[in-house]
């Protein structure tokens, strides 16, 4: 059974930095692009951030752009998203995804191209 977990969230004060992981198993992540989501309560669920199955693709949400970094490891079956200078308005529940697509070098970050979700893991950012 395919599954993705992500760990690594937690409560932060605004202004620090967390590091989401999202594991894969059952499957290998190599020839999925990735895709990081966030709900906040109340809200749609927003693409964040992606990466290509190559790795040479990314994409950024505007408000995130120059504060996360998405990476994968191939070799781990995981990928990362390091989150600096966390602000509250970040405060959400994060998800990783899984998406094939004919390209090695395409990722996008809309909710419905994605096949594979994670549960999801808490990133609170308060003072």
């Amino acid at each position: 059974q395919l599954q993705l977990v992500e760990s690594g969230g937690g409560v932060v004060q605004p202004g620090g930095s967390l590091r989401l992981s999202c594991a894969a198993s059952g499957f290998t992540l190599n020839g999925y692009a990735i895709g990081w989501f966030r709900q906040a309560p109340g809200k749609e669920r927003e693409g964040v951030s992606c990466i290509s199955y190559s790795g040479g693709s990314t994409n950024y949400e505007d408000s995130v752009k120059g504060r996360f970094t998405i990476s994968r490891d191939n070799a781990k079956n995981t990928v990362y998203l390091q989150m600096n200078s966390l602000k509250p308005e970040d405060t959400a529940v994060y998800y990783c995804a899984a998406a094939r697509w004919g390209s090695s070098w395409y990722c996008d970050r809309v909710v419905m191209n994605y096949n594979y979700w994670g549960q999801g893991t808490q990133v609170t950012v308060s003072s």
